[in-house]
């Protein structure tokens, strides 16, 4: 799948860029006519023209500008998007080959009790990594035709985000207590849950993922008093360079060097975030730890009520 970009924008600037140069050798065989028929035209005529042919072609500079400035980012688009098909590529192939010959060797071989849950624990984990992709492809198809998922609905956010922790920790083989989660109790948020998950889901994976070794990832809940949430979900990784915190959002954009990556991945987890979050009316942002190591994601939607209840709660 690859970025839809509109034609509207070069195809103006190429049309605008044909009609100065028109206007400016019209201008320039305008004043040289003046010149070779010699006429005392008054001095105002001649700062006219020359005023007019400077502005035009100051005009055709910025177009030029513009049009190498479109150029480097296609150029960049396409680079990532041939990136993206090498990771999906990848990450298919892996797991397919991965489960072919671990059913092969079942089928042929005669292999005891232990080598068999060994290796149906590691054909499961393929499963949940092709899961996941597909999740990944399948969330980016729908979040790019603007397709309306059904009405707002009464969640539980303390409930969704402990789901979202367990399946992430689930999916990278870790323990649960390497989430933790704290939220006010009963915390009442109407939303979407399909876009909540996705949301979510896409934060917390990222965060054990490119945390430290071990991964530690801490989601706290706070309520502001314009009736909104903002939620932090924090990792004691590597951090985010400061030129780089708001292109991390693109599509396809994956830090780093690509041929010395050693994590896995397509580069769509937080162009889903920033869409998604986009899309329910809220904002997110990378906040700075400068006493800290790790990088932190906050996410401000609104929509929220709270129960009767205001007791805090922690979720190992």
């Amino acid at each position: 799948m690859f970025e839809r970009r509109s034609l509207t924008a070069p195809i103006t600037l190429g049309v605008v860029m044909i009609l100065l140069v028109v206007i400016l050798m019209i201008v320039w065989v305008v004043g040289n006519w003046l010149s070779v028929q010699g006429e005392r035209a008054s001095p105002s005529v001649f700062i006219t023209i020359l005023a007019t042919g400077s502005v035009i072609l100051a005009a055709m500079l910025a177009g030029v500008i513009a049009y190498l400035t479109l150029t480097v980012k296609a150029f960049n688009l396409n680079r990532r998007q041939s990136n993206f098909i090498d990771a999906v590529t990848h990450e298919l192939k892996s797991p397919i080959a991965s489960l072919k010959l671990y059913l092969q060797t079942l089928g042929r071989l005669s292999v005891d009790e232990q080598q068999q849950k060994d290796f149906h624990r590691f054909m499961l984990e393929d499963v949940e990594r092709l899961d996941s992709l597909i999740n990944h492809l399948l969330d980016t198809a729908r979040i790019d035709r603007h397709q309306e998922v059904e009405t707002k609905e009464r969640i539980e956010l303390d409930d969704l985000l402990a789901q979202c922790s367990r399946s992430a920790c689930l999916r990278h083989t870790v323990s649960e207590d390497t989430v933790t989660l704290e939220c006010p109790a009963g915390l009442i948020i109407y939303s979407q849950w399909v876009q909540l998950e996705i949301l979510f889901r896409n934060l917390i994976d990222n965060a054990i993922k490119y945390g430290g070794t071990p991964p530690e990832v801490m989601v706290t809940v706070k309520t502001t008093e314009k009736d909104q949430v903002v939620v932090s979900v924090i990792d004691n990784g590597n951090g985010i360079p400061a030129n780089q915190k708001r292109k991390v959002f693109g599509r396809f954009v994956r830090l780093g060097n690509e041929l010395e990556r050693s994590r896995t991945g397509t580069g769509l987890g937080l162009y889903l975030v920033r869409n998604v979050t986009r899309s329910l009316g809220g904002s997110v942002q990378v906040l700075d730890r400068a006493e800290h190591s790790g990088t932190e994601f906050s996410v401000t939607l609104g929509g929220v009520v709270r129960s009767s209840s205001e007791d805090a709660c922690s979720h190992q």
